[in-house]
């Protein structure tokens, strides 16, 4: 008779909601994040905003009259964000390329100073805006 195998160990479940995901983590995922959604929301918006500008004169007051709805503001404001962050964590990424603030405590300080700069920079916008 041969020993009793013993049972492959089973994979662990990883719950990544319930996981405490550090700043510079969130950063960058929400670099990614930002990326994608200047991607595939932002250029064909700034596309069909300069066509619209510039195609006729009734277009662009259809153009002025979109941007008067509260839903396209909110939109607008959502890719500011984005636009925004994207910028501010692609410096990041620049500088921590060339070894500047790539030691754990200035780049856990850089990327709270990116997420909050675009925040903020998109609130007074968004105020000044409505």
């Amino acid at each position: 008779m041969s020993a009793p195998q013993r049972p492959r160990p089973r994979p662990v479940y990883l719950n990544l909601l319930a996981i405490r995901m550090p700043v510079p983590a969130v950063a960058s995922i929400l670099h990614r994040l930002s990326g994608a959604l200047l991607f595939f929301f932002g250029i064909p918006s700034a596309l069909w905003a300069l066509q619209a500008s510039l195609g006729s004169g009734a277009a662009f007051d259809a153009f002025r009259a979109c941007l008067a709805h509260p839903l396209t503001r909110l939109a607008a404001l959502g890719l500011l964000w984005a636009y925004l962050h994207h910028l501010f964590a692609g410096l990041r990424h620049v500088l921590a390329d060339v070894h500047v603030g790539s030691e754990l405590k200035p780049a856990r300080q850089s990327a709270v100073l990116v997420i909050a700069a675009a925040l903020a920079i998109t609130l007074v916008v968004g105020v000044r805006a409505w």
